[in-house]
C-alpha cells in the first residue's frame, strides 16, 4: 500500500492575551523561546522530521514577524511541491474573521480541495514538545477511524484546567470530550491518571469536510475544533485518542520522552524555561536526530570576560546563545537570547532575557523575563520588589514573575 497523501495544517491565529506584554507585538505563535527559537519551530518540526512537507500555517492576529519568521526560515524545496507557507484569513467565506480554530479551517478549505490528500494532520503553533507524528498516523489509519486526537497523561487532579477525553475501557476509543470538567475521568489503564486533549489531530479528509460543513451550518456552534468538531466525530462513533506517552522520537529514550508544555500563561512560559536549566534537563534540546529546526541568526560565538577577584564573567546552569557578552557578570539558572549583553557585578538569576537586551553594571535581575531592546541601567534592580516594579509599569504574573515589555523603559 501506498503511504497516503498528507496535507499538514498549524492553527497559528490565536491572540495569547494570557502571554502579554509578550504578545503585544507579536502573534503567540511567534513569541521566542530557549534562546533561539519561536514556539512554532516545535510544531513545524516535528511535522517536516516525519516526513510531512506540504504545510499551510493558517495565521490572524499580529502576524507580521510570524509571516516573516515562516518565509525566511521554512524554505522548502518547491521542485517536488513542497512548502511551508502561511495563509492569513482569507474572508472567502463573507466579511469576516476566523471565528474559532474549526472556522479557520472552514474558511481554508479551498487548500484541503486543491492538494486532494488523504490525511489531514492538525497541529496547534504554541506548545514545547517532540512528537513524531508518523506512529499517530499509523494508529489512525490501523484503527480506521475519521479522527485522532493526541492525548497526554495527566494527574486527575490537574486536569480540570484543560478538555479531558474520556475513552472506552480499550483506551482508545473515545466516549466523550469534556471541557473543564470538575471530575475529570479516570484512564481505564491508570484510575488517577485522565487524559488531556493536546490540540494535535489526524483526520481522514473526506470526514474531515463532512465535519466542518455541519459545524459551519449550525449557528449556535462556536466553530472549536476541540469543543464542536470533536464531539461530532465521538457523537457518530468515529474518534479515538492516541497516548502520546507511547511516542518515541529517533534519539531519545524513554526517560526522557513524554515532555509537552502548554505555555500560555507566563507562568507556564517562565517555568518551561527553568525547565531547560537543570543539569538534566526535562526537555532535551540537544536531540541532533530530532532537531528543531530555526533560523540561526549571523552572532559570532557567546564570549565570557574577566577573570579578576570577583569580577568573573560565568553562567551557571544556564543557556547562553550566540553573541552574548558576559562581562565580569553572573548568570545563574537562566536563559539568555541572542545578542544580550550582562555587564560587570550585574546578576542575572532565574531570568528569561530576550534578545538584545543590556543589563548595566551592578544591576539585579531575577524572577523575571525581559522582552527584546530593554536596556537595564546600572545599578537598577528588577524582580526584587513587586511594588516597585509595579510602580515601574511591569506586569507580574500570578506566580510572582516580573515581565517587562519589548523596549520598555527601565528606571532605577
Amino acid at each position: 500500500m501506498a503511504d497516503p497523501k498528507i496535507l499538514g495544517l498549524v492553527l497559528a491565529g490565536g491572540e495569547g492575551k494570557r502571554l502579554s506584554p509578550l504578545t503585544l507585538d507579536r502573534a503567540k505563535p511567534a513569541v521566542p523561546f530557549a534562546g533561539l527559537y519561536r514556539l512554532i519551530d516545535f510544531a513545524l518540526s516535528n511535522l517536516v522530521n516525519a516526513g510531512v512537507l506540504r504545510i499551510a500555517v493558517l495565521t490572524q492576529y499580529k502576524s507580521h514577524s510570524l509571516d516573516r519568521h515562516i518565509t525566511t526560515t521554512w524554505r522548502m524545496s518547491s521542485l517536488l511541491g513542497n512548502y511551508v507557507t502561511p495563509v492569513p484569513a482569507q474572508q472567502r467565506l463573507g466579511p469576516q474573521w476566523y471565528t474559532g480554530s474549526a472556522n479557520a479551517i472552514h474558511q481554508s478549505l479551498n487548500l484541503i480541495h486543491d492538494e486532494k490528500p488523504d490525511l489531514v494532520v492538525v497541529f496547534g503553533a504554541d506548545h514545547v514538545y517532540r512528537m513524531d507524528p508518523r506512529q499517530m498516523i499509523k494508529q489512525h489509519l490501523d484503527g480506521g477511524a475519521g479522527a485522532t486526537v493526541a492525548g497526554i497523561r495527566v494527574p486527575r487532579t490537574e486536569a480540570s484546567s484543560f478538555g479531558v477525553i474520556k475513552t472506552a475501557p480499550d483506551g482508545r476509543q473515545v466516549e466523550a470530550f469534556l471541557e473543564k470538567p470538575a471530575d475529570p475521568p479516570g484512564l481505564p489503564d491508570s484510575p488517577d491518571e485522565a487524559f488531556v486533549s493536546m490540540g494535535n489531530y489526524v483526520f481522514s479528509t473526506e470526514a474531515l469536510i463532512d465535519a466542518l460543513s455541519a459545524d459551519a451550518d449550525d449557528e449556535l456552534s462556536k466553530h472549536d475544533m476541540g469543543g464542536d468538531i470533536m464531539p461530532m466525530m465521538v457523537e457518530q462513533g468515529r474518534a479515538q485518542v492516541y497516548d502520546f506517552q507511547s511516542n518515541l522520537v529517533p534519539g531519545s529514550h524513554a526517560e526522557n520522552g513524554g515532555y509537552w508544555r502548554d505555555v500560555g500563561t507566563l507562568d507556564s512560559y517562565y517555568d518551561a524555561h527553568m525547565d531547560l536549566c537543570a543539569v538534566v534537563p526535562a526537555f532535551d534540546l540537544y536531540n541532533s536526530a530530532w532537531p528543531i529546526l530555526t533560523h540561526i541568526p549571523p552572532h559570532p560565538p557567546a564570549k565570557f570576560v574577566h577573570d579578576d577577584g570577583d569580577r568573573v564573567g560565568r553562567a551557571v546552569n544556564s543557556v547562553i546563545s550566540n553573541g552574548v557578552i558576559i562581562s565580569g557578570a553572573l548568570v545563574r539558572e537562566s536563559v539568555l537570547s541572542p545578542g544580550v549583553r550582562v555587564e560587570e557585578y550585574a546578576t542575572v538569576d532565574r531570568s528569561v532575557i530576550l534578545d538584545n537586551t543590556v543589563v548595566g553594571a551592578h544591576a539585579l535581575v531575577r524572577n523575571a523575563i525581559v522582552d527584546k531592546n530593554v536596556v537595564i541601567p546600572p545599578g537598577a534592580q528588577i524582580g526584587v520588589d513587586s511594588e516597585h516594579d509595579r510602580a515601574r509599569g511591569f506586569v507580574i504574573s500570578e506566580g510572582g514573575v516580573t515581565v517587562v515589555g519589548k523596549g520598555q523603559r527601565v528606571t532605577a
